[in-house]
């Protein structure tokens, strides 16, 4: 017989995505014990992680979906530079996820989505400086907290339950005046009404910084990290095999499906349906604003951001649906930067670079953290985040380390089940 020290190493965890998701599940598959290969078509942090707002936005438990909301989506629809944009010839795909969002903007449905996001916020919150301080980021975290704008008292009165709602789920805010918000950001235009401040909101140095290096880290601690396109996933008697592009394979002893936008292709060659749709976002990073702002700020009425980076003022925001292949419209972009310079007199935009990246975006806005049932090795999914990959992902990581390990997951994960799209 084989002697203990001749025996084949376990096989390792393979996490397809080396986004922030993906990333931060790797370091904590680490943290139990267990070995990891990630793949990515890129090098990490490539994606929807390099060019996102970069906040950790512990305050947004509401889901997308609202009452009302369908009844302003035509008039968005017909602003082809506005904050929502449709490519006609993308609608037919576009229609079951379309549905089903719709379906999900009820009251219920808020309540229902808000009572599960609440909770894997709180986690990831709690968790975040934990996992700075453990990989030497703890400066590249800014905890200043976030104002949302108001230039008008009815949008400011028509987001009062969505407070509420937040306030019944212990997110605080202070109302600020006219005069207040001119004494907290001097360099912003006398055109707003109202202000609202969370302080339960943080933004990093740069979202591609942070993941690169967490990605650095779990390379230090014995990582393996493969380039290469994954085209499918097979499953044996306890493990499993994917198939990449080019011919090559990985065996595994389990899969975490963290690939972002493009995870619903490889769900579905499993034969399991997901609504998931790329919900693209566009960007302007100006690295010499010529303007300061203490904290990232929303438009209430614009459904932009503005986030003061450590490499430049940071012009993003709007969601287009076109699909994963179809050419960028950098005119957004544009668009962002016209509005931003109206909020922002002296903005300067000389040498500002344009991005746009996919969101891996859900109809109810939750996402799928989940174990796949069947025979053979497992298969974990950790996808679907939306605008809240970053904020929420040590939280994403945590339950699938105990998905993995067959422990109890730290909050309930119920809502995040992928059968909820059967």
């Amino acid at each position: 017989m084989p002697s203990p020290a001749d025996a084949a190493p376990p096989l390792p965890t393979l996490v397809v995505g080396a986004g922030i998701i993906g990333v931060c599940c790797a370091l904590a598959l680490q943290e139990r014990g267990l070995s990891v290969t990630l793949i990515d078509a890129k090098e990490p942090g490539q994606e929807a992680s390099f060019g996102n707002a970069g906040c950790l936005a512990a305050s947004e438990i509401l889901p997308m979906a609202a009452p009302g909301l369908a009844w302003k989506v035509p008039r968005w629809l017909l602003d082809p530079l506005g904050p929502l944009a449709l490519r006609p010839g993308h609608l037919p795909a576009l229609i079951p996820w379309l549905l089903r969002f719709l379906r999900a903007g009820t009251p219920q449905g808020v309540i229902a989505a808000t009572a599960a996001l609440a909770p894997l916020a709180d986690l990831s919150w709690r968790l975040w400086p934990e996992l700075a301080r453990a990989h030497g980021l703890a400066g590249d975290i800014h905890a200043q907290g976030t104002l949302t704008l108001y230039e008008t008292d009815a949008a400011f009165q028509a987001d009062a339950a969505a407070r509420r709602v937040q306030a019944e789920h212990g997110i605080v805010s202070e109302i600020l005046t006219p005069g207040a918000l001119a004494e907290r950001e001097p360099d912003l235009a006398p055109i707003f009404r109202h202000g609202v401040f969370h302080p339960r909101y943080a933004h990093v140095s740069d979202p591609a910084h942070i993941t690169a290096k967490l990605a650095e880290r779990a390379v230090a601690r014995g990582a393996v990290l493969v380039r290469g396109r994954v085209l499918g996933i097979e499953r044996g008697a306890g493990r499993a095999r994917l198939r990449l592009e080019g011919g090559a394979s990985l065996e595994g002893a389990r899969v975490v499906i963290a690939a972002g936008a493009w995870s619903g292709a490889l769900c579905r060659a499993l034969g399991h349906r997901v609504l998931l749709e790329s919900e693209r976002g566009y960007n302007t990073t100006l690295p010499d604003p010529g303007v300061r702002i203490g904290c990232p700020i929303s438009s209430a009425e614009g459904k932009f951001m503005l986030s003061p980076l450590d490499i430049g003022l940071r012009i993003g925001g709007a969601a287009e649906f076109a699909g994963l292949t179809a050419p960028a419209n950098y005119r957004r972009c544009d668009a962002l930067l016209t509005v931003a310079k109206r909020f922002l007199p002296g903005l300067r935009d000389a040498g500002g670079s344009r991005w746009m990246g996919q969101r891996p975006s859900t109809p109810d806005s939750l996402p799928v953290i989940d174990a796949l049932p069947g025979d053979g090795a497992g298969v974990l999914l950790a996808f679907g985040h939306g605008h809240l990959g970053l904020t929420n992902a040590p939280g994403t990581a945590a339950m699938i380390a105990a998905l993995a390990c067959g422990e109890t997951a730290p909050i309930d994960a119920g809502a995040f089940s992928l059968s909820r799209f059967a």
